[in-house]
């Protein structure tokens, strides 16, 4: 008879990754663009930059999770540190600003 919390924690870590979120390729991207659906990452950008004066992008993400489009950044500032940066793709608001 199968034991049920090993078959429960198995099912837990295949669907972990389907939770986490789903990365959009940049043909996804272009179309929620010219849909009105998110914000350019260009202008959302602006703000952060005035944040972080001088800093570089190192990597940005666009992902869907529960329904809600996510901008996933990395910034890296004058002072050498690297910022972990989450904005709502369609509102352009701050949901997460951490050192990395």
């Amino acid at each position: 008879m199968p034991r049920p919390l090993p078959l429960l924690l198995a099912a837990l870590l295949v669907a972990t990754p389907a939770m986490a979120g789903r990365d959009l390729n940049q043909d996804e991207a272009l179309r929620l663009r010219r849909e009105g659906t998110i914000q350019s990452l260009d202008a959302l950008m602006q703000p952060l930059l005035e944040r972080y004066p001088g800093a570089r992008l190192l990597e940005a993400e666009l992902e869907e999770e529960h329904g809600r489009y996510i901008y996933e950044l990395e910034l890296l500032t004058r002072q050498g540190e690297v910022r972990d940066i989450e904005l709502d793709a369609a509102s352009g608001a701050l949901l997460e600003d951490k050192e990395d």
